[in-house]
């Protein structure tokens, strides 16, 4: 898929399906929110204004108001592809949080997840 196809999705279209991604393994769009926050700064009522909005998916990434230091940290597969070594760097932001919502969805422990920094909680 072209760069620009992904950016242009909106965020309306990929939240329902993080959060179904999870749910169908047991986990909730709490959870999910927490990801969401833990990696971009976003709070959750910020999410849920976006999740309802008509916000692209580049600029969902691009107005974060803080990208976690420890996303750097992720490493592992998505979709074939290491996401350590993506190379356009909004690419890998966003692969960065599919990389954790695939973590949530197989069962691992938040605090693994979150890269067991000290704002995890």
């Amino acid at each position: 898929m072209q760069l620009e196809k992904v950016y242009a999705m909106h965020f309306s279209k990929i939240y329902p399906l993080l959060v179904a991604k999870a749910e169908k393994k047991g986990r909730t769009q709490e959870e999910v929110d927490r990801i969401i926050s833990w990696l971009t700064g976003y709070e959750q009522p910020a999410i849920h204004t976006m999740a309802a909005g008509d916000i692209d998916y580049e600029a969902f990434f691009r107005n974060a108001p803080r990208l976690h230091p420890n996303r750097t940290a992720i490493r592992g597969v998505v979709c074939g592809v290491r996401v350590e070594t993506v190379e356009e760097p909004l690419l890998r932001e966003m692969r960065y949080l599919d990389k954790l919502i695939d973590e949530l969805a197989k069962g691992k422990p938040m605090d693994k997840i979150l890269r067991a920094s000290p704002d995890a909680s």
